[in-house]
C-alpha cells in the first residue's frame, strides 16, 4: 500500500478525518486544495473567479501526478477530484481509494458558514449541494470503501479506515502507530 486516498464530497470530512488517519498511520498529510492555494498563491476561490474551472481542474490533475509518484501519504483530494477519469487511474495504481460521505442535511448544515469560499455552491445552497451529490454520485462509487461520516465524528471514522486497511493487509506492516 502506497497511499490513501480520501474522496467525496465537501464537507464529509475529507481534512479533518485525513489529518488525523495520517498521525494514527505515522504518515504525511496533504490537502489537495491547500496543496493547490499554495502552489499557485490563489485560494480555490479565486482560481475559479480568475481563471475558471477548467483551470483549476487541471492544477488538481497536474498535483494528482506528483503525489502519485510518492508513498505512505494520506491525500485528501478536492470534491471534484474524481470526475476526471485519468485522475482515478493514477489515484488507484497507487493506492486504496476510501469514500466518505454524509446525508445531505449534515454536508449543507457543515458547509454553510464556508459556503463563500466554495464556488460550485453559489445560489440556493441546498438545492445545489443535492444536484452536485447526484451529479457526482456514480464518480465516488469506484472507492474501494465507505464511510458515512455523520454517523461518528473525525476520531471514529480515522479508526474505522485505519480498521479496514489493517484488516485487509493493506498497510503492509508499513505504519508506525
Amino acid at each position: 500500500m502506497k497511499n490513501v486516498v480520501l474522496i467525496g464530497f465537501m464537507g464529509t470530512g475529507k481534512t479533518a478525518i485525513g489529518k488525523r488517519l495520517a498521525r494514527l498511520l505515522g504518515w504525511e498529510f496533504i490537502d489537495t486544495d491547500a496543496e493547490i492555494e499554495r502552489l499557485t498563491g490563489k485560494s480555490v476561490a479565486r482560481i475559479f473567479a480568475e481563471d475558471g474551472e477548467v483551470r483549476f481542474r487541471s492544477e488538481e490533475n497536474l498535483l494528482c501526478r506528483k503525489l502519485t509518484q510518492r508513498e505512505r501519504l494520506v491525500i485528501a483530494t478536492g470534491g471534484g477530484m474524481v470526475l476526471n477519469p485519468e485522475n482515478v487511474a493514477l489515484l488507484k495504481q497507487n493506492g486504496v481509494l476510501i469514500k466518505l460521505y454524509a446525508d445531505p442535511e449534515v454536508i449543507i448544515g457543515r458547509v454553510k458558514a464556508k459556503k463563500e469560499r466554495r464556488p460550485l455552491l453559489k445560489g440556493n445552497l441546498e438545492e445545489r449541494v443535492r444536484e452536485l451529490l447526484a451529479a457526482r454520485e456514480e464518480a465516488y462509487s469506484i472507492a474501494d470503501f465507505a464511510v458515512d461520516t455523520g454517523k461518528q465524528d473525525p476520531d471514529s471514522s480515522a479508526a474505522i479506515i485505519y480498521d479496514y486497511l489493517r484488516k485487509r493487509n493493506l498497510l503492509d506492516g508499513d505504519v508506525s502507530g
